[in-house]
């Protein structure tokens, strides 16, 4: 693994030729959750067997957190507060129409670091795959569905319907794109009935929605593994 600064972020490079991100192979990026260290999802590559020389590329989310407990970074606030009084009170937190503040910024960040992936690694668009966790699955989808870059898969690992009003009116443009989606049914932070609809939208905007639902919370189980490195093998052999 090496680090580097791509698009003002900074990324964790592994896999390819030489476990370091070398080579000329597809791409594969992940964005981690709320509250992650920058490192949090680097440890899953090995599991997704995905096609050799494949690069994985993990960035770190531009805002550091002080949560009392290690490295947190986040790709934009929460109000933390709030989240917290809904979970004590059992109320369900329905994002679905929110357009959170920061969003905007970290997409531009986002695709910054494309850009510049592409100039450095050689990075075909067509062949690089975009996803994340919780939060950084949020932010995958919106940067897919507000942009004409080609992509070849989309991964919705635990993530939720944002900005609806908007997301809707563009999902039709990327009818046909491949898109694995995983979601906990008892996940308590995230209701699953909302992943559902974002689930619903996508397929009937015309993109091939693959489903993963599973006995569990706000995780990325072995299920979800298994089922994310058979995606990522099915659209970079495409």
């Amino acid at each position: 693994m090496r680090l580097e600064q791509f698009g003002g972020l900074q990324v964790r490079l592994t896999g390819g030729s030489d476990g370091r991100g070398g080579g000329d192979g597809p791409v594969v990026v992940l964005l981690h959750g709320f509250g992650a260290p920058g490192d949090d999802l680097v440890s899953i590559w090995p599991a997704l067997n995905a096609p050799r020389g494949t690069r994985f590329l993990f960035p770190e989310g531009p805002l550091s957190l002080h949560m009392g407990f290690g490295e947190s970074r986040a790709w934009w606030m929460l109000d933390l507060e709030r989240r917290n009084r809904d979970l004590a009170a059992g109320r369900v937190r329905d994002l679905s129409r929110e357009i959170p503040n920061g969003l905007a910024e970290a997409r531009a960040r986002m695709l910054a670091l494309l850009d510049e992936a592409e100039r450095r690694l050689g990075a075909d668009p067509k062949q690089l795959v975009l996803g994340g966790f919780s939060q950084g699955a949020m932010l995958a989808c919106d940067l897919v569905l507000r942009t004409d870059r080609p992509f070849a898969g989309l991964a919705i690992l635990s993530g939720t319907l944002i900005a609806k009003e908007e997301w809707v009116p563009l999902m039709p443009k990327r009818q046909g794109l491949l898109v694995l989606q995983s979601h906990g049914s008892q996940d308590p932070l995230l209701p699953l009935f909302l992943a559902e609809q974002l689930r619903d939208l996508l397929a009937q905007a015309g993109l091939a929605v693959e489903w993963v639902g599973f006995r569990g919370v706000h995780e990325i189980p072995d299920l979800v593994l298994r089922r994310l490195g058979a995606f990522i093998r099915k659209v970079l052999a495409r």
